[in-house]
């Protein structure tokens, strides 16, 4: 058995001087990741945390973003990772459906402090608290069945879920993902995706069982990437395809010693053959990987390596093979699995699979059959197993490596008193892959600029539609009554490769 303890067990045991952690101006051996770690264990217990608790956190990437990762799991309480970019409302939504009773934060919580018992503010407060206090042991009594970490999927409708992924999920993932790609102990991993999402802090597990050395990226900032990859010979990073892009146009024009680099790995959002190319022409050492998957998976599935040598034939739109451990099938509307290359829902199955989502058994049961997920991503498998992806989810954006889901964006709009009709899609964005855009048909008078100016009251500034369009007449739909999207979606489409991977 094992739990969240285990990986930082091992690298204490054989690399106890071993750098760990690099954050700006601190550097932490595994030997001190361990205290740290067990005195915010003791830090959690004498604030009157109890086991089962569920604990926020709401930061930027950091050295102590790493340690509650792994300390709070490890001590038996679940931790909450709270997506930075949302909006207020989105925030108390999760604090309040998690139950969360902690909120270790960066910023100010506002009116988010009458949610939660406790905060604790990120880093002086945290590491004061941490320096007076003693070390609590780890690992007693938390077994791999327990929720380790509760991931919100979207904001404050109903398509909002949390995901309970327990110590065996996410550690069954991370054997999957070394695997596939094995670290060792000489690797030095640059985490430019937030720790937020599951695909962000997936890398901390596989990470510390390897006796790697990580570097969290506060906020992304190409330039400052690229002098990290430079000064600490950076060998591994992940990114969404708009950071890979941004690093790659840079070190074009700016160009570093980026010759340590021995894997760049991206996956959220589509990414271009024509971005792949020019990014393995800024990093010619680097191995380009192509993972797929979603946070109920914890959250890889699949995926491509050399990505680069792939580009000029059909398995380069492909997003892999299904990674050792986990099971791949597609299946028609009645679940019933599929002939090679014939397009229906891809379905997975594996020790990575979520619990369930948190307080919705039926939204549980709708995506679950027996020990196989739903994803609603419609796809299929050539006769070498790769996976290949034709859709994404019913009303889902992927822009830059985040989840917008569509209804969300129009409950927004409709809150406006002279929006009528409104419908949401993604369309191509040279930049973020995909940018919201929506079209409405109005009852009076009002610009896009004073619709998108009302959204922010509601929704995240990346759910926010980039573009609005207006209609004179009302949306096109189907007989039952359903807007057409595809009708509206199709001329921004037209003539471009949807590489929806």
């Amino acid at each position: 058995m094992h739990t969240f303890v285990s990986p930082l067990q091992h690298a204490v045991q054989i690399a106890p001087d071993r750098i760990a952690v690099i954050f700006e101006d601190q550097q932490i051996t595994y030997r001190q990741l361990w205290s740290r770690c067990c005195r915010l264990a003791s830090v959690i217990g004498k604030l009157g945390g109890q086991p089962g608790d569920r604990v926020a956190i709401l930061a930027a990437n950091s050295a102590q973003y790493i340690e509650s990762y792994i300390a709070l799991p490890a001590a038996g309480r679940g931790i909450g990772p709270v997506n930075t970019r949302h909006a207020e409302p989105e925030l108390r939504y999760a604090l309040e459906d998690a139950g969360a009773k902690f909120l270790l934060t960066d910023r100010d919580p506002g009116a988010l402090r009458d949610l939660v018992d406790i905060v604790v503010m990120m880093p002086d407060e945290y590491d004061s608290l941490l320096s007076t206090a003693d070390e609590a042991s780890l690992g007693d009594g938390v077994t791999e069945d327990d929720l380790a970490g509760l991931f919100y999927t979207g904001g404050t409708t109903g398509v909002s879920k949390g995901v309970m992924l327990t110590h065996r999920n996410l550690l069954a993932n991370t054997f999957h993902v070394m695997i596939f790609a094995p670290p060792t102990a000489d690797d030095v991993m640059l985490v430019m995706a937030p720790l937020f999402h599951a695909a962000g802090s997936n890398g901390v597990l596989s990470g510390i069982w390897s006796c790697s050395t990580q570097i969290p990226l506060k906020a992304f900032d190409p330039a400052v990437a690229l002098d990290l990859i430079e000064k600490h010979h950076v060998s591994h990073t992940l990114g969404v395809p708009a950071m890979i892009a941004a690093i790659s146009e840079l070190q074009h024009k700016e160009p570093r010693d980026v010759s340590s680099l021995r894997v760049v790995a991206h996956g959220g959002s589509p990414i271009a053959t024509a971005v792949v190319r020019r990014a393995h022409e800024a990093f010619p050492t680097a191995d380009f990987v192509h993972v797929y998957g979603m946070t109920e998976a914890s959250p890889l599935l699949t995926g491509l390596r050399r990505e680069q040598d792939h580009v000029d034939s059909d398995r380069g739109r492909s997003c892999g093979l299904p990674l050792i451990g986990t099971r791949i099938k597609i299946v028609d509307k009645n679940h019933h699995e599929l002939p090679t290359g014939e397009v229906g829902e891809l379905a997975a199955s594996g020790p990575n699979i979520m619990r369930g989502y948190w307080n919705k058994p039926e939204q549980t049961a709708e995506v679950m059959r027996g020990d196989w997920y739903l994803s609603g991503d419609m796809g299929y498998m050539d006769d070498g197993g790769y996976v290949y992806l034709v859709d994404r989810a019913k009303d889902m954006i992927v822009s830059g490596g985040e989840n917008v889901y569509c209804s969300e964006v129009e409950e927004a709009l409709y809150k406006h008193a002279a929006v009528l009709e409104a419908a949401v899609f993604g369309v191509p964005d040279q930049q973020w892959g995909e940018a919201v855009h929506a079209v409405v048909v109005t009852r009076d008078d009002v610009t896009g600029e004073e619709l998108i100016a009302f959204c922010r009251e509601y929704i995240a500034d990346y759910k926010i539609p980039k573009a609005i369009s207006f209609s004179s007449e009302e949306l096109p739909k189907s007989g039952p009554g359903k807007i057409l999207k595809r009708e509206l979606r199709a001329p921004f489409w037209e003539g471009r490769e949807s590489n929806i991977n």
